[in-house]
């Protein structure tokens, strides 16, 4: 019986220890005091100057990236051309800030994007005066350029074990991309690969944390440079993806759901992130899915949480593909797409990558006069994106 009670009370004294561990703890530094990319006071008059002379539908359209689709059509020999008339009345009307992807989803010339954008640049001035910013996925090479260098995928370049290989080939598919006017990648992916099945395996760099983290942080410094505030013609912004937890799908199946525990995510999850933004990333692009059943674009916790507040981190949170919408189609969290906007802009959601639709508009509108988005939000939102923007000397 004695030894039953000391058994008991032995663990009951290590839950209490366990209960008591910092395993939501902010990071040991104490950066939410020292934030992670430091602020140029320079750069925040001039981001404050700005957003102070927006009205509600200029600020909610800094918030909004559409598809480059939408912006022009093809001719009868099946090249795309931008149509001026039709890009004059998206931007005029939804004030859109930012555009990804390429034509088609095939890789345009130099010369095509150089004309393309401009094109776009040319109206964005004229109808908003701010440029929009391009996005792209670069996550081997500058694979959206024709002529463009392609590099091994990152699970290859993770094998080799050097930082230096990471930082030289971000540097280089900087140079290339920056090049065609566009100056916003999505990479590196620095999601945990733990399960051999996910589809996505290749586009990270492994399971260790550690590796990740200095790959992750390597790639940082090479697209970017090491001044976040001052990133110049030879380099890109960054995005960080996809935090987090999404490279554990129980199902093994792509955009799936994850479970982990606490610890894990804290611990071994979440560092490669925090590596990443410590580096100066200027964006982190949201998991698809669920964690531990709560869908990681509706959780405030880890987005404001433990990235934006206890580190201080003064970059964009950015959806993935159209990934607000399953908070009521696929995870059944919201009643419909308005509530489903409600719930992620509140949760941290600064840009929202909404490729074929500017309903959001309309919506985040009415959400904001109804009181259930503070304007303090849609201004923290907006001011994120434009400080992004004056950071690439846009």
């Amino acid at each position: 019986m004695k030894k039953a009670l000391l058994s008991l009370s032995m663990l009951a004294l290590a839950s209490a220890c366990l209960s008591n561990s910092p395993v939501f703890a902010a990071p040991a530094s104490n950066v939410a005091n020292t934030p992670v990319i430091k602020s140029d006071p320079k750069i925040e008059a001039q981001v404050e100057q700005t957003l102070k002379k927006l009205t509600l539908e200029e600020k909610i359209g800094q918030m909004m990236e559409l598809v480059t689709d939408l912006f022009g059509a093809n001719d009868k020999n099946g090249v795309f051309y931008i149509d001026e008339h039709k890009t004059d009345s998206i931007l005029s009307r939804y004030k859109i800030g930012s555009i990804l992807n390429a034509p088609n989803t095939c890789a345009p010339t130099a010369k095509q994007w150089e004309k393309y954008i401009s094109q776009i640049q040319k109206i964005s001035m004229k109808r908003i005066g701010i440029p929009c910013v391009f996005g792209l996925d670069q996550n081997h090479g500058s694979t959206y350029t024709q002529g463009g260098t392609l590099f091994p995928q990152n699970i290859n370049v993770a094998a080799t074990f050097n930082r230096e290989i990471a930082r030289r080939s971000a540097e280089a598919t900087a140079y290339e991309t920056r090049a065609v006017s566009v100056p916003w990648t999505y990479s590196p992916t620095v999601d945990l690969g733990r399960d051999a099945r996910w589809p996505r395996i290749w586009e990270n760099f492994g399971e260790d944390c550690y590796l990740s983290s200095e790959m992750g942080k390597s790639m940082v410094y090479g697209f970017q440079g090491k001044d976040p505030n001052n990133i110049d013609q030879y380099h890109i912004a960054t995005s960080m993806k996809h935090f987090m937890g999404y490279g554990v799908p129980w199902t093994g199946k792509d955009r799936t759901p994850a479970y982990i525990s606490p610890a894990d995510l804290r611990e071994k999850h979440f560092a490669p992130f925090l590596a990443g933004i410590q580096a100066g990333s200027l964006t982190v692009m949201v998991n698809s899915a669920s964690v531990n059943g709560m869908p990681m674009h509706a959780n405030k916790d880890i987005l404001t949480g433990w990235l934006k507040e206890e580190t201080g981190w003064d970059g964009v949170l950015i959806t993935d593909w159209a990934d607000i919408n399953n908070l009521y189609t696929r995870e059944m969290v919201a009643k419909d797409k308005k509530d489903a906007l409600r719930i992620a802009i509140n949760a941290g959601i600064d840009m929202i990558m909404e490729p074929y639709s500017c309903d959001a508009c309309g919506y985040l509108i009415e959400l904001v006069n109804e009181g259930k988005i503070p304007m303090s939000r849609i201004d923290d939102a907006c001011r994120r994106v434009l400080r992004m923007k004056y950071r690439l000397d846009l």
